[in-house]
């Protein structure tokens, strides 16, 4: 029966999950069984019919899970086990040159290289896509003017587009980190028990880098019995920095979605509950399901630096953790990418309440302009600071309108004219470079995206 979520199919796509699917895993390994043999045929290191052999049977699907479980009960071991399964189909001739030369970490970091790998054909185009629904979104909402916070507090006025070109660009960003990260995390590793290729010899390299090329892998340039550790730390470090950046795209949408600011709500399906005590609740569940998960993919990180340091050649103190963690990390990618790609598609902006939230602050919003506009006037910047504190602080206490209060004091109206202080109080013109900004960015992610196209 299934006990975590993700077995009892809450979370995580089927085909990111079939990666990790005991049979599909045994069907790598027979692949670097076939692939060695085949190569170590190629250089007369093994006869050619027992590589034609081998990589017949290995591929043949007859080996299931089921039987591996079943000599794996016996001996205590699955990568044995699964060697003998393999020797039991193929010729009597043939069974010595079955994983010559290799020790069980060949198979097992080898196959994580190929679940990496196909893990990442998965993620790549679902980054590429939220990219560009996020650089478009940017330029649907370029000339919009919004409230921008900091702290919390309204500050200035920003371009709404501006809140998708962020994360656009960080989206575009991560393609390339994992294009740069595929040649260090990417190993296919042969070398045997303790990283020299003992049993192969001076040919043991060649084998290694024929038979990478036969798995779209990289030959490891040094091991011990094991790939290093930190090439995974590496992995599910990015893993976890996609994650984190899908979460600050959720938790900008919550806090947009405050009943108080109320300027995005993710959308809400005929039927659905926001709460089964509120019938009137619509909540941001789905950005909440995303902050969630980003939090547990997260804490995967300090596990696989803890991974890094291993007795000598190695031990299997990072054995047990890693199938838990290596599965783990790119299922809760998926899922969170999947979630979030739903989100956008169907978010709803609500652009009246972006331009009431401007309103707010009754023109307070508009400081800074004041500030600049006395500034060029010639006021020195502090003592112009100081008169606007000062109206802003009396307006807001007796619920003037800052405009109309700037219009009224002597010390600010002295150097402005009713038009200039009036012109400052339009928001369109306060958009600086944002118009650009994203014309850039749109153009950054068109290119970053567009092998997935």
């Amino acid at each position: 029966m299934p006990i975590l979520p993700i077995d009892a199919g809450r979370y995580g796509t089927d085909v990111m999950k079939e990666i990790f699917d005991d049979q599909k895993k045994i069907s790598y390994q027979l692949e670097i069984e076939a692939a060695v043999a085949q190569s170590q045929s190629e250089i007369g290191m093994i006869p050619k019919s027992a590589a034609q052999n081998i990589a017949q049977m290995a591929r043949s699907g007859k080996i299931t899970t089921k039987r591996v479980k079943q000599l794996e009960a016996k001996n205590d071991h699955d990568t044995a086990s699964l060697v003998e399964a393999l020797s039991e189909i193929c010729k009597s001739s043939t069974r010595p040159w079955i994983h010559y030369g290799l020790t069980s970490n060949d198979l097992v970091d080898t196959s994580n290289s190929l679940q990496i790998r196909d893990a990442i054909r998965i993620i790549e185009p679902k980054i590429a896509k939220l990219a560009i629904i996020l650089a478009e979104l940017a330029v649907k909402y370029k000339e919009m003017p919004a409230v921008g916070r900091t702290h919390g507090q309204h500050a200035s006025v920003i371009s709404f587009g501006l809140k998708f070109a962020n994360p656009a660009l960080e989206m575009a960003k991560h393609i390339e980190r994992i294009e740069e990260i595929k040649k260090r995390i990417l190993i296919c590793k042969t070398l045997g028990v303790v990283g020299t290729g003992s049993l192969m010899g001076a040919k043991a390299l060649e084998v290694q880098k024929r038979v990478a090329r036969k798995l779209a892998l990289f030959p490891a340039d040094v091991t011990t019995q094991v790939v290093p550790r930190e090439r995974y730390a590496e992995y599910v470090f990015h893993m976890a920095l996609i994650g984190s950046t899908l979460e600050k795209l959720a938790v900008e949408i919550r806090n947009l979605q405050r009943t108080e600011i109320g300027e995005v709500e993710e959308p809400f399906k005929k039927g659905q509950m926001g709460s089964s005590a509120v019938p009137v609740k619509r909540n941001p569940v789905k950005s909440e399901r995303v902050t969630s998960l980003s939090k547990l993919l997260r804490s995967q990180i300090s596990v696989t630096f803890e991974n890094i340091p291993l007795w000598h050649e190695r031990d299997l103190s990072n054995s047990a953790n890693e199938r838990f963690i290596l599965p783990t990390s790119p299922i809760l990618l998926d899922d969170m990418l999947e979630t979030m790609t739903k989100i956008l598609r169907e978010l709803y902006i609500n652009e009246e309440r972006i331009r009431k939230n401007l309103e707010f602050t009754m023109g307070q919003i508009f400081a800074e302009f004041v500030l600049e506009a006395l500034i060029k006037k010639g006021v020195p910047r502090f003592e112009a600071y100081r008169d606007i504190q000062r109206v802003a602080f009396a307006a807001s206490e007796n619920r003037i309108d800052f405009r109309y209060a700037v219009k009224n004091d002597d010390a600010i109206s002295l150097h402005l004219t009713e038009k200039e202080i009036d012109d400052i109080f339009v928001p369109e013109n306060h958009l600086g470079a944002s118009s650009q900004i994203i014309k850039n960015v749109y153009s950054i992610v068109k290119k970053a995206c567009i092998k997935f196209s």
